[in-house]
C-alpha cells in the first residue's frame, strides 16, 4: 500500500465537523440528486491512520462468469447496533441523521467501509440495489479519508458521465432520491501514483 499524501489544509490533530449548511446540491435528473461538501471532516489524516491500523479489514472475492476473482479493495462493514471503529464516525453519522430527517424519514444505521490501497483498486459502476433501495427511494452518505479518488455517476442505461467528485481528506457526499435506482455509480482505477483512501458508507436499515 502506497504511503499516505497528507492535506496540506489539513494539519489537525483531532477529529471534527464542519457546519452542513455548506452543502451544495446537484441534480442529476429523474428524481436523482447529489449533495456535495469539501472538508466537512477535520482531522481527516489522523483517522484515516487509525482507521487503516484498527479496522479488521478483509479481503473478498467474487464469482465473476466461470471463475473467482479478487475484490480490488479490502472491506469491512458495522451492521445496525454495532459500535463504529471510531467516536468521529459516530457523531458523523448522528450529524447526518439529524440534517436529513425530513427527507430521509428515518436515520442512517449501517456503516460499510472500503480500503482502496492504491490506484489499482476500484469498484465497477453499479448502484446500491440490494434491499429496500431496489424499489424506494433511499440516501447512501460518504465521508471520504485519505488521498482524493474521483467517484463517478452515469444513468443507470449507460451513457455520458453526469460528475465527476474527486474525494478525499474528509470530503462529504450524499446520493439521494432516486440516485441508486435510476443512476450508476464508480470509483475507476487510477494510472496515477496515488496514495490510499478510506470511504465510509453510511446507509440506512435494510439498504446495501
Amino acid at each position: 500500500m502506497h504511503a499516505l499524501q497528507g492535506s496540506l489544509f489539513d494539519q489537525a490533530d483531532e477529529t471534527g465537523l464542519g457546519p452542513l449548511r455548506g452543502l451544495r446540491r446537484t441534480e442529476l435528473g429523474a428524481g436523482a440528486w447529489v449533495d456535495h461538501l469539501p472538508g466537512w471532516l477535520t482531522g481527516a489524516d489522523a483517522l484515516f491512520e487509525r482507521l487503516a491500523a484498527e479496522v479488521p479489514w478483509r479481503a473478498e472475492r467474487r464469482q465473476m462468469y466461470d471463475r473467482e476473482v479478487e475484490v480490488p479493495r479490502l472491506l469491512a462493514f458495522y451492521g445496525e447496533g454495532e459500535p463504529l471503529p471510531h467516536p468521529a464516525l459516530t457523531t458523523a453519522r448522528t450529524a447526518l441523521s439529524r440534517h436529513y430527517a425530513a427527507e430521509l424519514g428515518e436515520p442512517f444505521a449501517t456503516a460499510g467501509l472500503c480500503l482502496y490501497r492504491d490506484g489499482r483498486d476500484s469498484v465497477a459502476w453499479h448502484g446500491d440495489r440490494n434491499g429496500r433501495s431496489a424499489t424506494e427511494d433511499t440516501m447512501v452518505a460518504i465521508v471520504s479519508v485519505g488521498d482524493p479518488r474521483d467517484l463517478t455517476l452515469r444513468p443507470r442505461d449507460g451513457g455520458a458521465t453526469l460528475l465527476r467528485l474527486p474525494l478525499g481528506h474528509g470530503d462529504l457526499v450524499v446520493m439521494g432520491g432516486s440516485c441508486q435506482r435510476t443512476m450508476e455509480h464508480a470509483v475507476p482505477k487510477s494510472a496515477r501514483a496515488v496514495g490510499p483512501r478510506i470511504s465510509v458508507q453510511f446507509r440506512t436499515r435494510g439498504v446495501r
